[in-house]
């Protein structure tokens, strides 16, 4: 598939990883056109590249734009840095998501071959400091076969159907257009909504099990909260997307099937931990959803992005 591509990545705070990810975009079997890089807050990206050679290695291919906190949102961020591509594939990224070999690129433009398809996500895989737990979700969510999902799988793969994640995703530029881009504001999952606009107006959204990328967390429990909390924020300001299709049955899946796992291989002694995170990812998410009900002062303890209330 011979078009140009863009990578688009937001960044905030962000740390010599930076140089790492730009290097390893720079040494892959596709040639990049051009890294899009939108900075919030400029002072912690000056911070970063002082006194390094970042401009001189870097300057004929990445650009930096410039934001405030309270310029940004999920949605319109990332939509705002499309308009700045002119590629014909645009490819989503965060900062923290590292391509696991030279072939990342190229394995997402070959799923992107398929006429019906608007978008692809790459395999997530665990970074080495990776926690037991996340380990195995993480080959849960991204297992290691390819597969295209489309409306005809809805009843089947349930909210899955919609599944996509900009840690790592690759856009058509022109039904990306078609279909009317990121929502303009939202708090957290951008790459959903749209998905599920894709699937809902006839085309498929591929996982491509080939295209590994690096990327994995170890939050703590209260982090694991307000995560869930903006998340349950997202689908409670969504409802024509997720009202019919809720969370819940993937969630209680994976609990399942993960408690299984931990007890068949003689880990049981991370089955309180496990349940504890359970229990705070489903309040947040929980109270996320219902937020409208809850006083400002609850919302703004629970959020895991406060500058987003503030607009």
């Amino acid at each position: 598939m011979e078009v140009s591509m863009d990578v688009i990545i937001p960044l905030y705070k962000p740390g010599r990883e930076l140089f790492s990810l730009l290097d390893s975009l720079l040494n892959q079997t596709v040639k990049v056109n051009r890294i899009i890089l939108i900075n919030t807050e400029e002072k912690y990206f000056t911070q970063l590249t002082y006194g390094s050679n970042f401009w001189k290695k870097y300057k004929e291919i990445v650009s930096v734009h410039h934001i405030s906190q309270k310029e940004f949102n999920h949605g319109g961020t990332r939509r705002m840095a499309v308009r700045r591509s002119e590629a014909e594939v645009f490819v989503m990224m965060t900062q923290d998501a590292l391509p696991a070999n030279p072939h990342l690129l190229e394995n997402l433009l070959k799923a992107l071959e398929q006429d019906n398809v608007a978008a692809v996500y790459a395999r997530q895989l665990p970074a080495a400091d990776c926690g037991v737990i996340e380990r195995y979700t993480r080959s849960f969510n991204y297992p290691d076969s390819s597969h295209v999902r489309t409306l005809a799988d809805l009843e089947k793969t349930g909210i899955k159907t919609f599944f996509c994640s900009n840690v790592c995703a690759a856009y058509k530029r022109k039904l990306y257009d078609e279909l009317g881009g990121f929502v303009k504001r939202t708090i957290f999952n951008e790459d959903m909504i749209f998905a599920a606009g894709a699937v809902k107006s006839g085309y498929g959204i591929a996982y491509a099990a080939d295209a590994e990328v690096i990327h994995s967390h170890n939050y703590t429990n209260k982090q694991q909260f307000r995560r869930n909390f903006d998340l349950g924020v997202s689908q409670a300001d969504n409802p024509q997307i997720f009202k019919d299709v809720p969370s819940e049955k993937e969630g209680k899946k994976l609990v399942k099937e993960t408690a299984g796992w931990l007890w068949r291989s003689k880990k049981k002694r991370l089955l309180p931990h496990f349940f504890m995170q359970c229990a705070c990812k489903y309040a947040g998410y929980l109270l996320g959803k219902h937020y409208k009900a809850l006083p400002r002062s609850v919302v703004m303890a629970c959020t895991d992005s406060p500058y987003y209330w503030e607009r």
